[in-house]
């Protein structure tokens, strides 16, 4: 979805379309990154801070009696607060009985021109998560983590057959008729390919819209989109409109697909020692 200025219209926004999500037969339902605002990191402003929130609070507060509700699994970004002068970019799972399951706090945090997340986001300190929810074992990651192998294989190794990507990833606008296509259609192959060297079902959950004044502004690529574990994009939201994908996950596809091309199996784990160092020269 887009985001206004308002924390309250989005958080209502965004409810409202998990009810319709509810609706159309969703049991996972994942929000964008960071969708209670827009996104702020377009700029260091120590006022935006204020956005932040501590996990439980506002957000869970109102998501945990609505996933009850509706008996749906809820995964939601949210700036935490979790101490003055200590933030996460963090992603909760609510399980459908309005259990806050727990945390995952967002591990790559990047610097780069209008996306300046070192300034406000403290890295993840709780490691590669699954959550066993009533629809299924699950992990989530969030954003930036989607272009790190490691990230995506360390997730996989714990049991999860869903990999959510909550994310806000869109075009400087000056770069986009010279780079746009190629910067997209790397995002979408990064994250298949995650599906495919792990066997596992792979949901990116992006923004849409422009934010920010015209010549120093992000446009959200939206683009939402689910892999399957032979990486085909089962469903593809657009570039610019706000869309629900509904997506059948079904585990005997993984069973069968790691059966026949078993990355696991043939790891070469006692090799991969030099992968914790920086570099090799």
């Amino acid at each position: 979805m887009s985001c206004a200025l308002d924390p309250r219209t989005n958080l209502d926004r965004a409810m409202a379309k998990i009810r319709e999500a509810a609706r159309q037969g969703a049991q996972i339902i994942c929000l964008q990154e960071l969708f209670r605002s827009q996104y702020f990191c377009r700029e260091e402003d120590a006022r935006l801070f204020d956005l932040a929130e501590p996990i439980p609070g506002p957000s869970t507060d109102c998501l945990c009696p609505l996933a009850a509700e509706l008996n749906v699994v809820i995964v939601a970004s949210l700036f935490e607060k979790r101490a003055i002068g200590l933030y996460h970019n963090t992603a909760v799972v609510i399980d459908a009985d309005g259990k806050l399951l727990g945390l995952y706090r967002k591990m790559h945090i990047p610097d780069d021109p209008l996306f300046f997340e070192k300034y406000y986001f403290t890295p993840g300190d709780l490691g590669f998560r699954a959550f066993d929810t009533k629809f299924g074992r699950i992990a989530t990651l969030v954003c930036w983590d989607q272009w790190y192998p490691e990230a995506a294989r360390l997730a996989s190794l714990t049991g999860a057959n869903i990999i959510f990507y909550p994310t806000a990833i869109g075009w400087h606008p000056a770069e986009k008729a010279q780079y746009g296509a190629a910067q997209h259609d790397a995002w979408r192959i990064a994250q298949r390919a995650h599906a495919i060297a792990n066997g596992i079902y792979v949901a990116a959950v992006n923004r849409v819209g422009f934010e920010g004044p015209a010549d120093k502004g992000l446009e959200f690529w939206g683009a939402s989109f689910v892999s399957d574990p032979l990486g085909r994009v089962l469903a593809e939201a657009s570039h610019d409109k706000e869309e629900i994908l509904i997506v059948e996950c079904d585990t005997k596809q993984m069973e069968e697909v790691r059966r026949n091309w078993p990355f696991l199996r043939d790891r070469r784990i006692d090799a991969y020692g030099d992968i914790t160092s920086r570099f090799l020269s």
